[in-house]
């Protein structure tokens, strides 16, 4: 059904309907209407949405698009510490230690460690990954090609280079 996408379903505004005092929700009510969406709401809606989307268009290859980032990362920059490569993604390295573990199990990247410090953990990308990032190619550019329908990629660009803004401040 038309409008019934991830992404359609993300941009409707809807005011939760709270349970409190008729006195107070009017006030909610008023101070919500008085001012602009939250913009960090509003942004984690659409990333949900768009992730959902790229997720769905992916799921016929077995992978998240969470997890096909890493993958392509790895295939990009080649062997990465676990910690390069969470910087690489914009996530706290537990997080990528977490993303890195089924993938790891399912034999698509291995996980060794450091030549020059032990302690380090390097990921590498095997050639089950490799045929992995194949075949989930076509669904991510199927997903691809519906996101920049709707919004232009150098739209996405400049958002992300002004957003850019708040890490280093």
């Amino acid at each position: 059904m038309p409008g019934d996408d991830p992404i359609s379903r993300a941009s409707r505004f809807v005011i939760p309907d709270f349970r409190v005092a008729p006195s107070r929700k009017r006030a909610y009510t008023r101070f919500m209407m008085s001012n602009t969406p939250c913009a960090c709401t509003t942004l984690r809606r659409v990333t949900r949405a768009v992730t959902a989307a790229y997720d769905a268009a992916l799921a016929p290859s077995g992978l998240r698009v969470t997890q096909f980032s890493v993958l392509r990362t790895l295939a990009r920059l080649g062997p990465l510490p676990v910690t390069r490569l969470a910087a690489e993604a914009a996530l706290d390295r537990s997080t990528m230690g977490r993303n890195l573990d089924p993938l790891e199990r399912r034999g698509l990247v291995r996980i060794a460690v450091g030549d020059a410090d032990q302690r380090e953990r390097v990921a590498h990308l095997t050639a089950t990954g490799e045929a992995a990032i194949e075949a989930a190619l076509p669904y991510w550019h199927e997903a691809q090609q519906r996101v920049t329908a709707l919004v232009e990629p150098s739209a996405l660009g400049a958002l992300s280079d002004r957003l850019d803004a708040l890490r280093e401040a």
